[in-house]
């Protein structure tokens, strides 16, 4: 891959982060509006859903303002993303990978239908990603994307794609949620260019879109001509609630009966929801790591022991715990160790260990002078500056720990909130000492992970630049996603992802969670495997 495309796809995705950090942002007021004045009354049947935006105009192939939730109801992949990494057929009932890893046959489920009743086929297939290809600015942050060289229908049920080179994160990549799912013929526009807009939304999926008022509520009923499980819920009511409290008051009052994602109220109200003992509350398996990244360019961060010096010098548990009330967990590799190819980490999980610390801070020369209150080394202060996102009040808090506890070493740290816009430009112009970041999560992890370390312009290059092996990383990163070999591919994984651990310029905080709150007439609630997709597989309500 090209760095120009490394840093479109990073880029992207970075975009796509923001996105989904700015939720409580109001939606842009180009959707459509196609219903009625009032939502229509709703049976015993129907789940309320509180979201903090509009849901778009549930376009597949493009991004803000659709909601990658909503789109999932819709629309399905060839492929999806189930628990621990594994990757199951859906629309494609099996695929072959040819030995040099550059042709993937797609042998498609016959018998799919649209919600309009017309047929799921290899046409419709490649009609999909010929319009995909022909707005590649768009989509070329997804790594399989700018690697097509061909699509070929074979015949009615057998559909071909052929890569420019070998890129062994196709399969998984075929599992987001957008834009690789499948739009049907009748939703196409004239042209065929969904770039500008389609002209309704006709997917295989589980629900369709009934009803809808931008900004306001969204109405799904469920496909009854669906070719998988029908859903025992008849009707998805989505009110569209920005406001965190306004969600909560309504869920109380007994308005809408789920609350669910990430950040979607404060940890607060939600153990405040679970201790009444009124409501059913679960917490995900691990979605995503909370870190810490140290740039390594900066004079006091270049040497590894100052930086494992600040990793020993903070109590991680004490502080996970006091700032997220056990919402999340603390984290000991960069990785959640539930995704693939990060099972086998080998890097040493650091404890907490103020002696520890401060030898190695002496060991690297950094010594308090009697009577002061900072570490010196050649007359300059052991003073650095951490950035967090000022909306987040998680952030905040684990910004003004560490300040604390680090002042205990002699280390200075200043801490700056600054809007979630600046944050990324910042990070993307290597104007910062410290910064929190979070991983993208399943499915694009571990390889959009490592990606990003090797993209100029992203902030890792920077956090890592003084690692001795910065260019065997860069090796074996390019390496793991070209090799067709799995057993290979683990090695490179194993001894990519601990040695940027080891070396402590990222530092796991904590393992970031999904959380639900719902009323108790709902059960079978499960989280997805995959972060961005919709909550109502097997969901019902008990009447």
């Amino acid at each position: 891959m090209t760095n120009l495309i490394l840093k479109k796809r990073m880029l992207h995705m970075c975009v796509l982060v923001l996105i989904l950090s700015m939720a409580v942002l109001g939606c842009s007021s180009e959707s459509v509006d196609n219903s009625s004045e009032n939502a229509t009354s709703e049976s015993s049947n129907t789940i309320t859903f509180a979201w903090p935006r509009d849901v778009g105009e549930m376009n597949p192939h493009l991004y803000n303002p659709n909601q990658l939730f909503a789109q999932s109801m819709i629309y399905e992949p060839l492929v999806s993303y189930q628990a621990g990494g594994e990757l199951k057929g859906h629309l494609a009932e099996t695929w072959e990978i040819s030995e040099d890893g550059k042709e993937y046959v797609f042998n498609l489920r016959q018998g799919v239908k649209f919600s309009d009743g017309t047929d799921f086929n290899a046409e419709v297939v490649k009609k999909n990603f010929d319009a995909i290809l022909g707005n590649l600015d768009f989509h070329s942050w997804l790594g399989f994307i700018p690697k097509i060289a061909q699509t070929e229908v074979m015949d009615e049920y057998t559909f071909k794609l052929t890569l420019t080179e070998p890129y062994y994160p196709t399969i998984q990549e075929l599992a987001v949620v957008r834009p690789v799912r499948f739009l049907g013929e009748a939703g196409f526009p004239e042209n065929g260019d969904t770039s500008k807009g389609i002209a309704k939304p006709v997917g295989t999926g589980p629900w369709v879109l009934e009803e809808y008022k931008v900004d306001e509520f969204a109405i799904f009923k469920r496909n009854e001509n669906y070719w998988g499980e029908i859903p025992s819920v008849e009707k998805i009511h989505v009110k569209v609630i920005p406001d965190a409290e306004t969600r909560v008051l309504a869920f109380e009052k007994g308005d809408v009966d789920l609350v669910y994602g990430e950040g979607v109220i404060s940890i607060d109200s939600f153990n405040q929801l679970a201790s009444t003992n009124n409501y059913e509350t679960s917490i995900s398996e691990p979605v995503a790591t909370r870190q810490l990244l140290m740039n390594t360019n900066k004079e006091q961060l270049s040497d590894e022991r100052v930086r494992q010096a600040l990793h020993y010098g903070f109590n991680k548990e004490a502080l996970v715990k006091g700032v997220t009330s056990g919402l999340e967990e603390k984290a000991d590799f960069i990785l959640p160790t539930s995704f693939p190819y990060t099972s086998e980490i080998a890097a040493n999980t650091v404890d907490y260990d103020v002696e520890k610390a401060k030898q190695l801070l002496d060991e690297a020369g950094w010594v308090l002078p009697e009577g002061k209150t900072t570490r010196e080394k050649d007359g300059q202060p052991l003073e650095v500056e951490l950035m967090f996102n000022s909306a987040e009040s998680v952030q905040k808090m684990m910004a003004e720990t560490l300040q604390s506890e680090w002042a205990g070493l002699g280390v200075k740290l200043n801490i700056v909130g600054v809007e979630l816009p600046t944050q990324v430009e910042r990070f993307k112009a290597n104007d910062f000492d410290m910064n929190f970041y979070s991983n993208f999560g399943a499915p694009y992890d571990p390889h959009s992970f490592v990606n990003g370390v090797i993209t100029e312009g992203f902030g890792f290059i920077e956090t890592i630049s003084a690692y001795p092996n910065k260019e065997e990383l860069f090796n074996q990163i390019a390496q793991v996603l070209q090799t067709t070999d799995e057993n290979e591919r683990q090695q490179l994984y194993t001894a990519i992802l601990s040695s940027l651990q080891e070396q402590g310029a990222i530092v796991p905080i904590s393992y970031l969670r999904q959380i639900a709150v719902y009323q108790k007439d709902i059960s079978e609630f499960t989280f997805p495997a995959n972060r961005d997709e919709h909550p109502f597989t097997g969901i019902s309500v008990n009447e």
